[in-house]
């Protein structure tokens, strides 16, 4: 699993399960969590999502220090339903949920709470990052 995997395209080929089992996995060794960025290329709002990392080098970079960040592909084509009926229901998308080290789900994350106007609220994106990464021991 690429570190940079969350700038990687929706793939409704890719084996979303594999995907996040290699996350898991890579999470656990690493002392973060994984970070399920559920979408597809079909989604503005998912390139809206994408470019906010992409524009903020802040929330790329706190992004990348507490998570290991994985997509999963919800389209037409692949609807990754063995995954995804796994976990809570997803009503929008992107949708983002928390994954500790074990591949349990910590925490279902509707991104519209996230928005302001147009885009993202980085201050709110930042809050949620903060929130859900691994907290050093105190």
């Amino acid at each position: 699993m690429a570190a940079n995997a969350a700038v990687e395209p929706f793939d409704p080929a890719r084996d979303a399960a594999q995907d996040v089992a290699a996350a898991v996995a890579q999470a656990k060794a690493q002392g973060k969590r994984v970070l399920v960025d559920v979408g597809g290329e079909w989604c503005v709002w998912c390139h809206r999502f994408d470019a906010l990392f992409a524009d903020e080098s802040r929330l790329h970079a706190l992004r990348d220090q507490g998570f290991v960040t994985v997509k999963v592909n919800w389209s037409k084509e692949n609807k990754n339903e063995a995954l995804l009926s796994q976990w809570p229901r997803v009503a929008g998308y992107p949708h983002l949920f928390v994954l500790d080290g074990d591949g349990k789900v910590l925490h279902s994350q509707d991104t519209g709470l996230l928005e302001r106007g147009n885009g993202y609220d980085a201050g709110k994106v930042a809050a949620f990052l903060t929130q859900w990464s691994v907290k050093a021991p105190s």
